[in-house]
């Protein structure tokens, strides 16, 4: 999250290279700084960055029908690929788009699935903004009743957002859910990043409760967990690595535990990105998926 602070403010990063001194600086400014050190995080948390594509990705983005749709003052690019009765929606995660799924398109192509993918809010080819977690949310909703989907992937941070989105609409039902990874608890998000970054308990309470104004809850009672108590799927496959470094296992192994339709499988050798590339984690997910 901070690294995004010191590309967006170059006058912060100069002379501050090194990772223990940006850390050192940090806490510097939370202590002289609270507010300006609160506001800014805030800033880089609604303003995702996105990374540049890679050669494969735009060449399957290519073969899709392209639409956009206006969408709470952005306009959202969709993405379809048409192929047989079976469709499937993909959901990106976090600073993520539809691209990051070009090796599973591909595959689902060959097995004549019809795919539908997006990119968030101020994600991918969707027009830039400040955005949110509820924003995310309410789209991945309004698309899934829009196409009439039936089964889902999500990758890291999608799984957030889509199980709130089903949590929030309990007329939804899903007959398949297949997660690469999944964060649960939003407050252990927090403090890992908290004490990554070495902004102080002051700073960190701060942020919270300007989360919370946006949320309309509490960061304590925003978790995975809890959402897959209340969400009708009919059946899901978690899938994560052990060795995960972005979202530890812990996590998905405590959605696991809540969510009485899931089964999971814990792999390793492939981390938090390399999953969604992986030749026999994709055949696991459309196995899954038939």
């Amino acid at each position: 999250m901070f690294e995004n602070i010191f590309r967006r403010n170059k006058s912060l990063a100069y002379n501050f290279k090194d990772k223990k001194m940006k850390k050192t600086f940090i806490k510097f400014l939370s202590a002289v700084a609270p507010t300006f050190v609160t506001n800014l995080a805030y800033r880089v948390l609604t303003n995702p960055q996105i990374s540049k594509m890679r050669e494969n990705e735009m060449l399957t983005l290519n073969k899709a029908q392209k639409e956009t749709m206006d969408f709470k003052g952005f306009q959202i690019q969709t993405y379809t690929w048409r192929g047989g009765k079976e469709s499937v929606l993909l959901v990106h995660g976090w600073e993520g788009q539809a691209g990051n799924f070009s090796d599973l398109i591909e595959q689902l192509i060959q097995a004549n699935y019809t795919i539908y993918a997006f990119d968030a809010p101020s994600h991918g080819l969707s027009s830039r903004g400040q955005t949110s977690l509820f924003e995310f949310s309410e789209l991945i909703g309004t698309l899934i009743e829009k196409w009439h989907i039936a089964k889902i992937v999500s990758h890291s941070f999608g799984g957030v957002a889509t199980t709130y989105a089903l949590k929030s609409n309990p007329t939804l039902k899903i007959q398949k859910y297949a997660l690469l990874t999944t964060p649960d608890r939003f407050s252990e998000r927090i403090n890992y990043v908290s004490a990554m970054v070495g902004i102080s308990e002051n700073v960190k309470k701060r942020l919270i409760t300007k989360l919370e104004k946006l949320m309309a809850g509490k960061v304590q009672d925003f978790n995975v967990s809890d959402f897959v108590k209340q969400i009708a799927v009919d059946s899901a496959l978690i899938i994560h690595d052990k060795n995960d470094k972005i979202i530890p296992i812990s996590q998905s192994r405590q959605v696991f535990k809540n969510w009485q339709n899931a089964q999971m499988i814990e792999i390793e050798d492939t981390g938090h990105f390399k999953i969604l590339r992986t030749e026999s984690v994709l055949k696991t997910v459309i196995q899954f998926l038939n």
